[in-house]
């Protein structure tokens, strides 16, 4: 017995040892297990930080690059679609309407290069526009062209220099350049004859040896206090493209600063579209400036572009309160971001083309940056009888709509065109700076079916030829074998060139000609040139310049700048004064 009980105790105490071994060993699985797990939550949770950093990461990107590069959010859509705010309110007419700022949300991962973007400009539509060649006088002597008064390019690439930006050379139109600024010609005295014409010959800066012919007209000038009833319709662009401050509260400023010049014989309608156009204000008298300023605080930009929809709202409009004795003109304002509607724009010139002959001309003002559609907008104003202007800011949109007034609104002469015969026995060669899209062909000059541009109530225009003299040495084209032959028997005259002026009294359907000889004793030293003749040629310099130097030799923007600044003269507005910086900020870009 008693062996019995002394054989099991060490039986026991092994199973006791045993137990005991078995309990630790499970109490440690049981701490690596928690071990494992809480290491792989810390895992987990390290992980899902990183990824929301990353995330965060390439929305602070995303926004970086915004800033930096103007976003195209269209062209993010081909690799974000998240990234694009919704469809806009229709509702334009609700103050609260605003574009929504994009939410980014998560995408699939890819290399951040990968996302298209587009620089402001690249979005912009400028047509082609290349300088003009030189002619041979004596294959080619007839130059013939309309002229223009749109100042559009001059304003729209002031925008982009003071943006720390040169703008497209297409962007650069010279001769919107030159008539930016007014020029000391004297007017006619009696309408009877309603414009002037004016010539200065002298070297060219950029070159000695060639000399700048400038034809200069003066319109008769009318007072404000003096000019005809208007029946204005504002066609107005109230689409999402328009939620900007320089562009739809610039265009609520511009206009109620144009109201504030009307009276009670005038009268103002208000149509806008977007997705769908509307009248936001029925035709009101031009003194009711409540109803009017009340009308233009309440718009706000929402939803697509339907531009067609608008302009033939506005001209039925325009056409039901004409004034027979008066100014009839629809004024369009917009980005030109016509995106919804007619699809073609040749569609859309012949309406417009249409409608001007009911006799109510068309503006077009133009705003904001990204998607400018600046060929449209000065095509439209050509074919609608009217003027093209961008408005950067609020001193342009006093200039054109408060200063400018008489000669942006009433018409003095229309289908104005200018040929010019140059005589190949004193002129070799010639070329007109500018005017691109408004050449003519030398049989449009007297043919009254063939449209051409409006001249307003004391308007100035100019036209610069740079010519190179029949004796000098340093022409750029070589003389024709045969035809100096017969050169030789003609009768040399005294004169450069002979200037014919074609035009239309506003309601007269058959033209009317004006002509005036130049004669070589009027060429004289650019020194002793008048200070509009040598500013306007530095203001025709520097847009040759921004369109790639291509005839100005080694002058540089330092000598342009030289040459405005010395020839200022007066200079009220201070536009000359702007005009030297804008060289200056080109020549630092």
């Amino acid at each position: 017995m008693n062996n019995k009980i002394s054989n099991t105790q060490p039986i026991n105490l092994r199973l006791t040892v045993l137990s005991l071994a078995v309990i630790v060993g499970l109490a440690g699985c049981e701490q690596s297990a928690q071990r494992e797990v809480n290491e792989q939550q810390a895992q987990k949770n390290s992980a899902e930080k990183t990824d929301q950093n990353d995330e965060q990461q390439l929305e602070l990107q995303v926004q970086t690059k915004q800033r930096q590069n103007a976003i195209s959010y269209a062209a993010m859509s081909q690799r974000m679609p998240q990234a694009i705010p919704q469809a806009m309110p229709q509702g334009m007419m609700d103050a609260s309407v605003a574009m929504q700022r994009p939410i980014l949300q998560p995408v699939p991962p890819a290399p951040f290069d990968d996302v298209v973007f587009e620089s402001e400009q690249d979005r912009e539509n400028y047509l082609k526009s290349q300088q003009n060649p030189v002619k041979q006088t004596v294959t080619e002597p007839v130059s013939t062209f309309s002229i223009d008064v749109d100042t559009g390019s001059y304003s729209n690439t002031r925008r982009m220099l003071n943006m720390g930006q040169l703008p497209p050379s297409d962007a650069v139109r010279e001769e919107a350049f030159i008539n930016y600024f007014d020029y000391d010609y004297s007017a006619p005295e009696t309408i009877s004859t309603p414009f002037k014409v004016h010539t200065e010959v002298a070297t060219a800066p950029w070159n000695e040896h060639r000399q700048l012919l400038k034809i200069g007209i003066k319109g008769f000038e009318i007072e404000k206090a003096d000019l005809k009833a208007a029946n204005l319709v504002f066609l107005l662009d109230v689409s999402g493209s328009m939620n900007a401050p320089n562009k739809l509260p610039l265009l609520k400023t511009s206009l109620t600063m144009l109201t504030k010049q009307l009276d009670e014989n005038d009268s103002v309608a208000i149509v806008v579209y977007a997705g769908a156009a509307g009248v936001v204000l029925p035709a009101t008298k031009g003194n009711d400036q409540q109803a009017i300023s009340a009308a233009l605080d309440k718009l706000a930009a929402g939803g697509s572009t339907n531009g067609e929809q608008g302009i033939e709202l506005a001209y039925q409009i325009a056409q039901q309160n004409f004034k027979k004795e008066g100014i009839n003109r629809v004024i369009l304002a917009t980005d030109g971001d016509f995106n919804v509607g007619m699809q073609s724009v040749d569609e859309l010139k012949e309406l417009v083309a249409a409608k001007r002959k009911t006799g109510v001309a068309l503006t077009t003002l133009g705003f904001g940056q990204g998607n400018y559609n600046d060929g449209l907008m000065e095509q439209l104003a050509n074919i609608g009888n009217g003027q093209h202007a961008y408005i950067d800011n609020i001193n342009e949109a006093r200039k054109v709509l408060v200063d400018e007034l008489s000669s942006t609104m009433q018409i003095i002469a229309k289908d104005v065109k200018i040929q010019v015969e140059f005589n190949p026995q004193q002129v070799a060669e010639y070329r007109l700076i500018g005017y691109q899209n408004r050449m003519l062909a030398s049989e449009d000059f007297n043919n009254d079916k063939v449209d051409a541009a409006e001249l307003g109530a004391g308007h100035t225009v100019t036209a610069l030829y740079e010519i190179t003299l029949a004796d000098s040495e340093h022409k750029q084209i070589d003389e024709l074998r045969y035809q100096s032959e017969i050169n030789e028997k003609q009768t040399t005259r005294n004169e450069l060139a002979f200037v014919k002026v074609r035009y239309k009294e506003p309601d007269a359907e058959q033209s009317k000609l004006l002509t005036q000889a130049i004669s070589n004793d009027k060429i004289q030293p650019l020194s002793q040139a008048s200070f509009d003749f040598k500013f306007a040629a530095a203001v025709a310099g520097f847009a040759q310049l921004l369109k790639g130097a291509k005839y100005t030799g080694d002058w540089q923007y330092e000598d342009c700048a030289k040459l405005a600044t010395t020839n200022k003269g007066i200079d009220t507005f201070g536009y000359r004064s702007e005009f030297v910086q804008l060289v200056n900020n080109a020549a630092a870009l």
